[in-house]
């Protein structure tokens, strides 16, 4: 029972709309009407302000963290489930229950339950590494979303070589699935519009040559 109430907690921390309340009490305005429509911090960023947008990050670290850790210690439930609780976190952030099922990328709160569940499991270094594999690209490239799908996409290595577990291996990838399916439309949208600029162009080029 306390599982299932992990579980549930986990996705209603996760669905605090963090970005949008304090967009709303910023600007008046639905931050899914803003920039990309992402319910997160980066939007917030570009479009209403930098501490408007650290309100949201630490909002958003602390629901992935506190998830973690009402179902550490608050429920004392199983280590399974304090890894699903994390991951509900992430689910709730994506798919926001308050904004029907809109949501955002889901980075905050990994980031925040990452931060609590790595060291509680004695997986202190592995977390370092995490960062950074995240850091250095971000450092070069100045690239957000390159920089975090990096990271992601090394966490089901590190988990796997630090504890040598099937199961939360598997909580792993399906944390970084979740993730890429939040991300794949904004890179889609990404590549039509390179790929427009690319034939407008080449159609320039063209009618300036026939000129």
């Amino acid at each position: 029972m306390n599982g299932a109430i992990a579980i549930i907690v986990g996705y209603l921390l996760g669905s605090i709309p963090a970005a949008f309340l304090v967009t709303r009490l910023v600007k008046g305005r639905d931050i899914r009407n803003l920039g990309g429509g992402n319910v997160g911090g980066l939007n917030v960023f570009r479009e209403v302000g930098l501490w408007p947008a650290l309100t949201v990050g630490l909002i958003d670290l602390s629901k992935g963290a506190a998830a973690v850790a009402i179902a550490k210690w608050g429920l004392n439930v199983a280590d399974a489930y304090v890894l699903l609780a994390g991951l509900a976190s992430v689910i709730g952030h994506n798919w926001m229950v308050w904004l029907k099922f809109s949501g955002g990328k889901g980075m905050g709160a990994t980031m925040g339950a990452l931060i609590v569940l790595l060291p509680i499991y004695g997986y202190s270094l592995q977390l370092g590494i995490f960062f950074a594999i995240i850091i250095i690209p971000l450092v070069i490239t100045r690239n957000v979303a390159l920089s975090m799908f990096l990271g992601l996409a090394s966490l089901p290595i590190l988990v796997w070589f630090g504890s040598h577990s099937g199961y939360a291996t598997i909580i792993s990838v399906a944390l970084l699935l979740i993730i890429v399916v939040k991300f794949l439309p904004t890179a889609i949208n990404a590549l039509k519009k390179s790929g427009a600029g690319a034939l407008g162009i080449d159609r320039w080029q063209r009618n300036k040559k026939v000129g």
